[in-house]
């Protein structure tokens, strides 16, 4: 069955829309959404290329497809279809398109096209029992193949984004690291010439106030 469905622009993971009673008898509903918005952040990252991908995680797996710089995603059992999970998403992006492919690149808030729930709950309903004739049809039809779609785990997945920003941080860390160091190393320079030519520096300044006063008396 289908679980989830979110929607959301691929060049900064702004989230469009999404199936409003989606998740309402699925246990850690939250748990899979904070994925899916991780697995947006990543995607406006460019660090997943495929156009077309399903991801593994835990008894369910992630479908989406990307068009357009919109990325439509859908979280069914492992058991549903991979193909009925991917003629799903396609009659979504027809549709959004359709209704609101002027309007995905202006779109500033999160959920500007919330009311497209409408379409997704219809959708859905169409898609919930594989074994109506519909279904049947559309898993029979063989101009509609998905077997060269990767599947992958979410924890590869997701794991690049975090290996990601475990390296910008140390590097941030290393350069700020580095920062304080040469300014150490500067004031240690400093405070070392110092050591070195402050007793000279008295020694002509003694010299020099002892002629200053021989100079004054005679």
């Amino acid at each position: 069955m289908v679980k989830l469905t979110m929607i959301a622009r691929v060049t900064d993971g702004l989230p469009l829309a999404e199936g409003l009673d989606d998740g309402r008898d699925l246990r850690d509903a939250e748990f899979y959404k904070q994925q899916v918005k991780a697995l947006f952040k990543n995607l406006s990252r460019g660090q997943n290329e495929a156009s077309r991908m399903s991801i593994e995680t835990g008894p369910y797996v992630f479908h989406y497809i990307i068009e357009g710089r919109v990325c439509y995603l859908t979280m069914c059992d492992r058991a549903y279809p991979k193909k009925l999970a991917f003629q799903y998403l396609e009659e979504l992006r027809n549709e959004f398109e359709r209704v609101n492919g002027s309007q995905i690149e202006t779109a500033a808030r999160p959920y500007a096209f919330i009311k497209f729930d409408t379409f997704i709950q219809k959708t859905k309903k169409l898609y919930q029992d594989t074994h109506t004739q519909r279904n049947i049809a559309k898993l029979n039809d063989e101009l509609y193949e998905v077997h060269q779609i990767m599947t992958r785990n979410v924890q590869e997945v997701l794991g690049v984004g975090e290996q990601l920003d475990q390296v910008s941080q140390m590097s941030s860390r290393l350069s700020s690291e580095s920062r304080i160091y040469a300014d150490k190393a500067r004031d240690l320079n400093r405070q070392a010439l110092i050591r070195k030519w402050a007793p000279v520096a008295i020694v002509f300044g003694v010299v020099f106030l002892l002629f200053w006063v021989k100079s004054k008396l005679w």
